[in-house]
């Protein structure tokens, strides 16, 4: 686990050379298939080294960033040609993926804290730094604001958990047990914002709206996941109060998750909605970690992996638009499969990932949320037909407003896509799509 850890760090001096926009991306791409060659020898917890170790939990997500860091190079281009400040953005993207591959390894609560709120730094940066509008300022302002109202309070669990048990390991956690309110409600809020859950969501459309692509790619694809990672993790030793509270949760999670889905049909903003629908996918996930079920923790890591990729391609696309029209509004970008034809098959494709459709990764994640909160309790059908058949209409509603209709009659210059694009596009649907046939594999080591 250190080897890559000192890759990471060694390839922050090539940010800086001249000419090097691409070298960088390569070195990513070689590091993300000698991960992969982690997998083979996976086991409970392994490959520790100093105070990083790897399950199957970290390596996915740790898999994840790598990959989700290569295509947030690869999409932003236009910095390069623009020579808009490009190396401190590569400094910028491998410190963030030090920062997440470093929360996702290492095996010390303190240490897993401090870099899951020093992964905020870098997303406040490239935010405020790249982003489009005056108002970026103000979203990273709810965003930071946001996240540091509840870390207080974890880092304040944190150290009382190391104080009654004399214990700072993750792994050894499964060993204790603590029926304590003040701490339950401590220690989770920091990770149900950062998910985020339904009433403390509205730093995500703000911040996606204002970010550039690589931000709206590195916050859907990763941060979301961040919070769901964490609670993965900490439900251990949350147990027993979990089970008394556990419905608090889960009702605001789908009562929320269906209002989000109602709420995506009136958004004008093409980011804005998908920024919505991450809400809503992520109210199920947190419905699935909640119900502390083999299902629900199945379905909610798979969900996880999948909307990581689908969401990250749908900001993708909603770009490569941008970039033409310099306009996200729904209005304006209309008539799309006229100018251009064949990214109208790739905005169907994620579309109809997005709305699980097999055999994304996304269809296998919801059959397994929807099993477990089925066990749970019945009455949770109602909500969970809602949110899927919503889910399936505004992937629909997006779809058919983009590619149908008169097109906007001020474009008077246009290109249709270039092969980095198709590139792109096709690394986010093809793993996507493919994994599902792995799936055994998760499930045998969960």
């Amino acid at each position: 686990m250190m080897k890559f850890l000192f890759m990471m760090i060694f390839m922050i001096p090539l940010c800086f050379m001249k000419n090097m926009f691409w070298m960088v991306q390569m070195m990513l791409f070689l590091l993300m298939f000698l991960f992969m060659n982690l997998g083979m020898s996976l086991n409970l917890f392994c490959n520790f080294s100093y105070m990083l170790s790897c399950d199957i939990m970290s390596y996915g997500l740790i898999m994840l960033s790598i990959w989700i860091s290569v295509l947030m190079i690869m999409a932003s281009e236009n910095l390069y040609k623009m020579n808009f400040y490009v190396n401190f953005f590569l400094f910028n993207i491998i410190f963030l993926l030090i920062m997440l591959y470093l929360t996702f390894s290492v095996s010390n609560m303190f240490l897993f804290y401090l870099f899951f709120e020093g992964s905020l730094i870098p997303t406040l940066m490239l935010i405020i730094g790249w982003g489009y509008q005056p108002e970026r300022i103000q979203a990273g302002m709810y965003l930071l604001f946001y996240t540091l109202f509840v870390s207080l309070p974890l880092l304040m669990g944190i150290f009382y958990v190391y104080n009654e048990m004399q214990v700072m390991m993750i792994y050894y956690l499964k060993f204790m047990n603590l029926d304590i309110y003040m701490l339950y409600f401590s220690m989770i809020m920091a990770f149900l914002v950062k998910m985020p859950m339904y009433f403390v969501h509205l730093w995500l459309p703000k911040a996606h709206v204002e970010a550039p692509v690589s931000g709206s790619m590195i916050l859907a694809g990763i941060m979301l996941k961040l919070g769901g990672y964490g609670l993965l993790r900490l439900m251990i030793f949350l147990q027993e109060i979990n089970l008394k509270l556990n419905y608090i949760w889960i009702v605001i999670s789908l009562i929320g998750g269906f209002y989000i889905s109602l709420k995506c049909f009136s958004q004008v903003d093409i980011k804005s909605l998908i920024a919505y629908s991450s809400v809503a996918h992520m109210s199920i996930v947190i419905s699935g970690i909640m119900i502390m079920n083999y299902w629900g923790f199945i379905g909610s890591y798979i969900l996880m992996i999948g909307h990581g990729l689908c969401s990250s391609g749908m900001f993708c696309l909603a770009n490569i638009s941008y970039e033409r029209l310099h306009s996200r509004s729904l209005y304006i970008n209309k008539g799309m499969m006229n100018f251009m034809p064949s990214m109208s098959l790739w905005w169907f494709l994620l579309m109809s990932s997005n709305m699980a459709a097999p055999p994304s990764l996304n269809l296998m994640g919801e059959i397994s949320l929807i099993n477990s909160l089925m066990s749970w309790s019945w009455i949770s059908m109602l909500m969970l037909m809602m949110i899927s058949f919503f889910s399936a209409g505004y992937s629909l509603y997006l779809y058919s407003f983009i590619q149908h209709g008169k097109y906007y009659s001020g474009i008077y210059s246009y290109y249709t896509g270039v092969s980095r694009e198709y590139l792109m596009l096709m690394l986010h649907w093809l793993p996507l799509n493919i994994l599902i046939m792995k799936i055994d594999y998760s499930m045998i080591w969960f």
